[in-house]
């Protein structure tokens, strides 16, 4: 039987701080029958990571011969690093019975979807931008620039909602959690989804907070 029929595949995007990957491991806690995707990437782990369980932390020489040699599923530099997944990992998790779940931007899902078209993809909201740059300064893992970067980069992640089958709105993380869950399922959601006039507000939002410094600043 082909396995690529018979499993799910999942792809959860967001900008950073948004909450996909707090979404994403309650997920495989909860459903033992998704396995999270371990990507390749060549930034340096934070405190507290190890390497192989959230990240396959590598060189970019390591990372240049993974590309050379067509090992990648899919890759692409994201906030001033690499991050791939390998072809290998997919199929680690489809000889296990499961269903991957993806962790990836706006750039991955793309690739993603053009190798497995049944894929369900599901990109998560910040209640507002203001909020998201709130909770990106409260992680303390990222230097200004880093913080830029990424605050920036969310309005162009933004812009591609249209790679996505589902819109889900990460204003209480329960409430996010049940929405993905039942997305995961196939099940109806519990309440309405996010419409495209939130995703122009919350681009609106960004391109204000970027010309704003003071508030970027004390964000």
């Amino acid at each position: 039987m082909n396995l690529r029929k018979r499993h799910s595949l999942l792809i959860v995007s967001s900008p950073s701080g948004a909450g996909k990957t707090t979404l994403c491991r309650r997920l495989v806690a909860r459903r033992p029958e998704f396995q999270l995707s371990v990507s390749h990437t060549t930034r340096p782990p934070r405190p507290g990571e190890e390497d192989g369980r959230e990240y396959h932390f590598v060189s970019d020489a390591v990372f240049d011969s993974m590309i050379d040699t067509h090992v990648f599923l899919e890759w692409a530099p994201v906030h001033q690093h690499r991050y791939g997944t390998s072809k290998n990992e997919v199929t680690r998790i489809f000889a296990m019975d499961k269903n991957p779940l993806f962790d990836v931007d706006y750039q991955g899902t793309r690739s993603i979807l053009n190798a497995y078209e049944k894929a369900i993809s599901v990109f998560i909201l910040p209640p507002s931008m203001a909020e998201l740059a709130r909770r990106l300064r409260a992680r303390k893992t990222e230097s200004e620039d880093a913080f830029r970067t990424r605050l920036g980069n969310s309005t162009r992640e933004l812009e591609n909602y249209g790679l996505y089958h589902h819109l889900i709105l990460n204003d209480e993380l329960d409430k996010a959690y049940a929405d993905l869950e039942a997305i995961a399922l196939g099940q109806p959601r519990s309440r309405p989804a996010p419409t495209l006039l939130d995703v122009e507000r919350l681009i609106a939002e960004g391109s204000s907070l970027q010309k704003d410094g003071a508030t970027l600043r004390a964000a």
